[in-house]
């Protein structure tokens, strides 16, 4: 409740007081509602509410930074200026104390620290908002750097996620639209994800799952992983000194080429997608370090994305068909990526799909921008309420930010012309012998294993019979409001039966003359006669209400 009441103060205070009125809270909330100021600043009016939102995430803190930055990727959700503003969210969080971070690591490592590290550089290089970033060295003298989660943060991105899925609840009972999005499941997928990241031993086995994609490629580095001083709440790696992605001064000082650099980081990311379907999900400048040799080395695999195959493969057919221009294949590869509801009218989502080629691919293939383009055909899928997997977003995210990257690095990068053979080559790799052979081998092992289980079935079924034990379901789809007419009408019809003998038997008991009476006039007819007009009014305004008379 303590939690609430400042999520709702700090919402007030950015001036959503409106918010709080449309999604019904007070009743909820009555305890304490009071407290809470409805007095808005006239500087923070002059704001947009695009920078009011993320101001309000930021102030309330790590788990509604997070959220805010994944739906910085959710253009179906989100308009424009919003998915402008979220990218700028920032953890503005003080370190916390060497004693606290001290505390930890022993605790976790069952060790002294100095056992451990003998230099630990009591003044972290980073602080966020689930942990923040030591140097360090080992027993050995390697030089690392440690990353120790914040105490107490697990309790409050557990409760905070709880009043999030609260607020998302109401979002769909209460917000008009809201319920196609269904803000629920977009919590529960946030949350899930969050858990990985709150687990330091998940981002180790993620560091090193890359590296071994990229064993073979000299292009790329990864950090060394120091398990024997990593555990759920402490992460150990290799300390790595390099040249952040976006620093142009510093890379042409140091004589790199960037236009060397653009093409690697494209290649890896398309590689990442499209060969492994493994990919780092977050490859901002900050996180991409350029090292001697144009060799690129990510850093901070928290955030990692997975596609699979068929996915990938239909991916690479969006991308193909797009830029062959035909409308009617890029509209069946959406319907076969997204998920929906209910089907879509496809000859106005076809129409769309076709102003959305003329659109963007009349041009020279070097003048179109990816990242731009998927956002845009992801907001157009959203409008006919198509479904976009979660992960397509992070893909689709990961390649816009090292399109912006690259782009930044060399202005002339093409970045079509670059992602043209990976898309060729999983276009072409589902025809491959190799592919054909493993696909028929699946198939025949399916098939056996089917005639396998076969005769054992129909065994159990022909014994079941014999019992007089088989029982067969219908289920009737379409019949639930014809049903429950039937009793409404039934119900009524049931009523006026009841409601005309109360007042045939009330007026039998007054001719009766029945004593007890009231000024000559049977009492016991004159509470029937007002029973039944009490029960009249009450059916005349049911009818009303139903808007049938």
């Amino acid at each position: 409740m303590q939690r609430y009441r400042r999520i709702l103060a700090v919402l007030f205070k950015y001036g959503f007081g409106d918010l709080i009125d449309v999604l019904k809270i007070e009743q909820y909330l009555e305890i304490g509602m009071k407290m809470i100021s409805r007095k808005r600043k006239e500087k923070i009016e002059t704001l947009s509410r695009a920078m009011r939102v993320r101001m309000a995430l930021e102030e309330l803190g790590p788990t509604f930074i997070k959220m805010g930055q994944i739906l910085s990727t959710r253009t179906d959700l989100l308009p424009v200026e919003f998915i402008q503003e979220l990218p700028k969210l920032q953890d503005k969080v003080p370190s916390f104390s060497f004693s606290d971070a001290r505390k930890i690591i022993e605790e976790e490592l069952q060790k002294p620290l100095k056992e451990v590290f003998p230099h630990f550089d009591e003044h972290p290089l980073a602080a966020a908002s689930i942990g923040q970033v030591h140097r360090a060295r080992t027993i050995d003298g390697e030089e690392v750097v440690v990353k120790v989660q914040r105490p107490g943060i697990r309790k409050t991105i557990d409760v905070d996620l709880e009043i999030m899925l609260h607020l998302a609840t109401l979002m769909e009972k209460h917000m008009e639209g809201w319920d196609i999005h269904h803000p629920t499941k977009i919590v529960k997928e946030f949350s899930r994800t969050l858990e990985k990241e709150l687990d330091y031993r998940l981002e180790a086995a993620h560091m090193e799952r890359f590296a071994m994609q990229f064993a073979d490629n000299s292009t790329v580095y990864v950090p060394k992983v120091y398990n024997h001083a990593t555990t759920t709440r402490i992460l150990t790696v290799e300390y790595i000194s390099g040249i952040k992605g976006s620093d142009i001064d510093r890379l042409e000082k140091d004589g790199l080429d960037r236009r060397k650099i653009a093409c690697h980081g494209f290649d890896l990311i398309m590689e990442q997608v499209f060969i492994h379907g493994f990919f780092h999900a977050d490859p901002h400048p900050g996180n991409v370090f350029i090292l001697p040799g144009e060799i690129i080395c990510y850093l901070d695999f928290g955030m990692m994305g997975r596609i699979d195959l068929e996915s990938r493969e239909r991916f690479a057919d969006l991308i193909m068909n797009i830029v062959g221009r035909d409308e009617a294949d890029v509209t069946d590869v959406l319907l076969k990526l997204a998920a929906m509801d209910k089907k879509p009218d496809r000859h106005s989502l076809e129409r769309d799909v076709a102003d959305f080629i003329d659109q963007h691919c009349y041009r020279p293939l070097k003048e179109i921008e990816l990242g731009k383009l998927l956002h845009q055909l992801l907001q157009m899928a959203a409008r006919h309420g198509l479904g976009i997997p979660s992960d397509l977003f992070l893909m689709i995210k990961a390649l816009s930010t090292v399109e912006g990257l690259g782009l930044l690095l060399d202005p002339d990068f093409d970045i079509i012309k670059q992602a043209a053979p990976f898309v060729r080559r999983i276009h072409l790799n589902r025809f491959s012998p190799k592919r054909i052979a493993w696909n028929i081998a699946d198939s025949g092992t399916d098939f056996f294993q089917l005639l396998k289980v076969i005769p054992g079935e129909v065994r159990e079924i022909l014994k079941l019979a014999r019992q007089g034990k088989v029982k067969m379901e219908f289920e009737h789809h379409g019949l639930k409001p014809m049903l429950s007419t039937y009793d409404r009408v039934s119900n009524r019809v049931a009523f006026a039966i009841v409601l005309a003998s109360l007042i045939i038997g009330s007026a039998l008991i007054v001719l009766s003359d029945i004593p007890p009476k009231w000024y000559e006039i049977p009492v016991i007819g004159l509470i029937g006669f007002l029973v039944a007009g009490i029960m009249g009014f009450w059916l005349l305004i049911s009818i009303l209400r139903s808007g049938r008379m």
